[in-house]
């Protein structure tokens, strides 16, 4: 476990080897909203750069092996780096991807089903599908794991 939900992020980690999926709390039930992989950072951006509390949660899904640097160190980093405009492009294009994603994400449940969901997240990242297991991926998409068998079921069907 990176995070509990309602602490305050106070390290960023980049992943070497591993997952790491991100789920918040809702009437008791865990919704995954996001995973990560190798070469990808992460951090509770919001709880990180404010000092508020999480409004979600961080853990390992596989065995990973994870870098790590604390808030201020990487403040004082970004302040003397940020002069540098590669890095300070780089940094802002790792932000912007995570917000673009969670739009994509955020979109997609207003205008699509699950099952079409399932199958854009087949097509844009077929390795989450091979190395998430299966009851996170039902949560990512909003469905039960039964609702999600069903729609692998109906699918396989279509293309056999």
């Amino acid at each position: 476990m990176l995070l509990h939900e309602g602490d305050i992020s106070k390290r960023a980690y980049i992943i070497e080897k591993g997952a790491i999926r991100v789920y918040f709390n809702h009437n008791g039930d865990e919704i995954t909203s996001q995973f990560f992989f190798e070469n990808q950072t992460i951090a509770s951006i919001e709880s990180f750069k404010k000092s508020i509390p999480s409004r979600g949660s961080m853990e390992t899904i596989e065995a990973s092996t994870l870098w790590w640097i604390d808030k201020a160190d990487l403040d004082w980093i970004l302040d003397e780096l940020l002069e540098i405009k590669t890095i300070r492009t780089q940094v802002m294009d790792a932000v912007l991807e995570r917000t673009f994603h969670y739009m994509d994400h955020f979109i997609s449940f207003i205008r699509d089903t699950p099952e079409q969901r399932y199958l854009q997240l087949l097509e844009n990242a077929p390795h989450v599908i091979v190395r998430v297991p299966q009851h996170y991926i039902a949560s990512y998409l909003g469905v039960s794991s039964v609702h999600l068998s069903r729609i692998k079921a109906k699918i396989a069907k279509r293309g056999a």
